[in-house]
């Protein structure tokens, strides 16, 4: 044992003693990387060093842009881009907030989108770029259309088709709506040809949709035929739907008499279980077999709102309409502002989608009144013209000025109900207006 216990002794000490060794020679001969960093910090003066730092602040990469900085499309960037039109961007964000905050102006997309477009404007970071963070979410679920889609399958849960059922009819409202969409093309397509703009079919059928003021469905389309345009479009389209209650009133009243207004509906029929649970099964099947371009909307609307009335997976149901609509809302909203970089949004085209964009929004709501105002001159039920302005797919906004323009000349005249049936009709025809556009230009 005493052996033993000598030997196990006598090793500790050779250990010990080439521990010391090595460690000597490590402190006598420092590596090479140690070596060249003490040379660095001797070859760089204190001065020299803080004026190195400064040259990476965004404030000399605004007055003194890079030139090796690329835009997040791989591009190069003009100098206004990276200087000037950075600062007039900012401003821009900080507009789109006051407009989200204190106006309460469709806060739940606007603000995303506004923090966005502050992120994507920031210099040298290159947060929009490929391997930016905003850069990963476009590529993960804008490139692809899976955030627009699964923002319908929301949608589609919080919407009731039963006003739309109890009265068949008003579905022509929402349909009619949709001749902004079309008319917008039109023009953009003129204009194009005066050499006014020099937007594509594909660059025109994207702005168009703006009419339809479905959010959703814009950004799906603007991926698919322009994603140069996605920024501007999905801002003007935002912007229009917040703006309802502005734009629509004027033009409700412009095209209607005191005592078209004052018209009252009959009390909407009961729609049974079953009804509503065929519906979202028969619109699905009819997009397959006449417009399966229409479908991926088409059928995540459906979808969603068939979990809702199965009323067996309330779960599933209750995860749409909140968290998981929520968490897309927000991821969405930063990827669209990933695309108000200076050098993408602030180009002469970008104008012309704002003036197209409020156009296209005006005719829709001008054509569902008109349409209305149609259908009276045949005999049947009256229908107060006031609700075919809700035919754009604002849901349920435009529904709810409609009603708030009708009681401000009767306050007994309730309308509410009565918009929706063309509001949810109008988030169907703008998703086969969509697939139109794309079954012809895509």
């Amino acid at each position: 044992m005493k052996s033993i216990v000598l030997k196990l002794s006598a090793l500790m000490m050779l250990f010990a003693f080439t521990s010391t060794a090595v460690a000597s020679e490590h402190a006598a001969a420092p590596s090479v990387n140690s070596m060249h960093q003490e040379e660095t910090y001797k070859s760089k003066p204190m001065g020299t060093m803080i004026v190195d730092f400064l040259k990476t602040t965004g404030v000399v990469a605004l007055m003194h842009p890079r030139a090796d900085e690329m835009s997040a499309t791989g591009k190069p960037m003009s100098d206004f881009s990276k200087g000037v039109g950075r600062l007039i961007m900012f401003g821009v964000v900080f507009l789109l907030f006051y407009l989200a905050i204190a106006k309460g102006f469709e806060p739940l997309l606007l603000l995303p989108i506004a923090f966005g477009g502050l992120l994507a404007n920031i210099p040298i970071a290159g947060i929009a770029g490929p391997h930016g963070f905003l850069g990963v979410i476009y590529q993960a679920g804008l490139s692809n259309e899976l955030f627009p889609i699964i923002i319908f399958m929301g949608v589609g849960a919080m919407t009731d088709f039963g006003p739309l059922l109890s009265n068949p009819k008003t579905a022509l409202l929402g349909g009619a709506a949709q001749f902004g969409i079309f008319g917008t093309l039109v023009g953009a397509v003129i204009l194009s040809q005066m050499g006014l703009v020099d937007f594509t079919l594909k660059q025109a059928s994207a702005i168009s949709i703006i009419g339809g003021a479905d959010g959703p469905t814009s950004i799906f389309i603007a991926t698919k035929l322009s994603p140069e345009l996605l920024g501007a479009i999905a801002v003007a389209s935002y912007s229009y739907m917040a703006m309802v209650p502005i734009i629509q009133p004027p033009i409700m009243k412009a095209l209607t008499n005191e005592q078209e207004r004052k018209i009252k509906m009959s009390t909407l029929r009961h729609v049974s279980r079953m009804e509503k649970l065929v519906f979202p099964i028969v619109v699905l099947m009819l997009a397959i077999l006449v417009l399966p371009e229409s479908t991926p909307l088409i059928g995540a609307f459906m979808f969603g709102n068939f979990l809702k009335e199965s009323g067996v997976v309330e779960r599933l149901s209750d995860t749409l309409q909140n968290g998981l609509i929520n968490i897309v809302t927000i991821f969405l909203g930063i990827g669209v502002g990933s695309k108000l970089a200076a050098d993408q949004f602030l180009v002469p085209e970008t104008l012309f989608i704002m003036a197209l964009g409020v156009i296209a929004f005006s005719v829709g709501t001008a054509a569902g009144v008109l349409m209305a105002k149609l259908m009276n001159l045949f005999p049947g039920t009256k229908i107060n013209p006031l609700i075919g302005s809700a035919g754009v797919s604002a849901v349920p906004m435009a529904a709810r000025v409609s009603n708030k323009v009708g009681m401000e000349y009767d306050k007994t005249n309730m309308l509410l109900m009565h918009a929706m049936g063309p509001n949810v009709a109008g988030v169907i025809g703008s998703a086969v207006a969509a697939g139109v556009l794309i079954s012809l230009f895509a």
